[in-house]
């Protein structure tokens, strides 16, 4: 079914705003898969917070332009599955790898973040970014750290005269 020029518009325009706040997108070839196997995808995409979308490749170029996965144009080829990570950079790897681990006709071809287009082996380091929950607690943990070492180094005198302390009490009780 041929799209009319309309519909082309609506769908690079929908594309657009999706690339122009996704925080890293990951294509895959997806020749081969069933409609099922499609579907099961697009629910976990969606649970993870992952806009997914099989596009014309011609229109993904348009779509892509003027952000940062412009990077990702010249390797638009064959029929490809688009996921942009809305929520945290890894999330569409974690998604799309995961998939590909049990679908093997889902062939990872290329992915983006920060302006530079990765290859295929570059999805599973994408995959272990932190989510925004985790990166703020592993945050957390660094700035907390140094104030807990010096909690302690200011209680350590006060504790070793108690120990001390109640080391000359127990001699002079079993004396």
């Amino acid at each position: 079914m041929a799209l009319s020029l309309e519909q082309k518009k609506a769908i690079v325009a929908e594309v657009a705003e999706v690339a122009s706040t996704a925080h890293s997108a990951v294509a895959a070839e997806y020749r081969g898969l069933s409609v099922e196997q499609l579907t099961q995808l697009r629910v976990q995409a969606r649970g993870a917070g992952v806009y997914l979308r099989v596009v014309k490749n011609n229109l993904a170029k348009r779509a892509v332009e003027g952000t940062e996965f412009a990077c990702m144009q010249e390797s638009m080829v064959g029929p490809l599955i688009i996921g942009f990570s809305q929520q945290d950079p890894g999330a569409a790897a974690r998604v799309m790898g995961d998939f590909a681990k049990t679908n093997d006709k889902l062939k990872i071809t290329m992915a983006a973040i920060g302006g530079k287009l990765l290859g295929p082996e570059a999805v599973p380091s994408m995959a272990k970014l932190p989510t925004r929950d985790e990166a703020i607690a592993q945050l957390m943990a660094v700035i907390k750290a140094p104030l807990d070492k010096f909690a302690r180094t200011l209680n350590e005198p006060v504790a070793k005269l108690a120990r001390t302390l109640a080391a000359v009490r127990d001699q002079k009780e079993a004396a």
